[in-house]
């Protein structure tokens, strides 16, 4: 049996993998197949519960692959938290560019002015597509971040799951992929490019000084 979590991102889908781990009757993981290209893509193992926000833009071919048989997970989050986040990700967020200057045609120049507005359109798009996928499916969910600690607990018995649900219930303590380590990453790498220059500037000084003896020695 395969357990697929739908979401939008930003809502929590790689703490849900890392909860789904601790079961020992299925493998779990998140954006596991994100580099595949083909079939390949949708190619996963009996007994595996895969999170991928991903997974909706390949509903047509996930429906004739898994269709009726797997069981399905729609993960959401409160829609305007879940679009902030996204919006605070608009100079490196793939998605949100792609959805802005992909999906979308002739935006603004500058999408930061309306970033809130693309990240909303596209929560609400996403969240849209999930529903209408599921709307057939007899073995579907919904599961609320905010109520993590309940719905675990539905989910387990959902899907039929074994292993330390006290320490997949853990997992929700932690916040992985959030924004405010994303802030940090950023800020670190702001740091180390400028740590990078000043050392480049310095090399620059040296060599200059060095000129003069070099032509001297030409």
């Amino acid at each position: 049996m395969n357990v697929f979590i739908l979401s939008t991102g930003r809502c929590g889908s790689t703490t849900f993998a890392r909860a789904c781990g601790h079961t020992t009757n299925f493998t779990a993981a998140h954006e596991s197949r994100i580099g595949r290209i083909g079939p390949d893509r949708l190619e996963y193992p009996d007994n595996h519960i895969e999170s991928d926000n991903r997974l909706i833009w390949f509903a047509g071919r996930l429906e004739r692959r898994y269709g009726d048989g797997a069981r399905y997970v729609h993960l959401r989050r409160d829609d305007e938290r879940t679009a902030a986040s996204y919006s605070r990700r608009m100079e490196r967020g793939l998605i949100m560019y792609a959805y802005g200057r992909g999906i979308y045609q002739g935006l603004p120049p500058r999408l930061e002015n309306i970033r809130m507005d693309i990240a909303r359109d596209y929560v609400r798009t996403v969240n849209a597509n999930i529903e209408d996928y599921l709307a057939d499916k007899t073995h579907r969910m919904e599961f609320r971040i905010e109520n993590a600690r309940e719905d675990f607990q539905r989910f387990w018995e959902f899907i039929g799951a074994e292993g330390d649900l006290q320490a997949a219930l853990a997992e929700f303590e932690t916040a992985y992929n959030s924004g405010a380590a994303f802030a940090a990453r950023k800020e670190a790498q702001h740091r180390h490019d400028g740590r990078l220059s000043v050392r480049i500037w310095r090399k620059a000084v040296r060599l200059l000084r060095k000129f003069p003896h070099f032509l001297r020695e030409a």
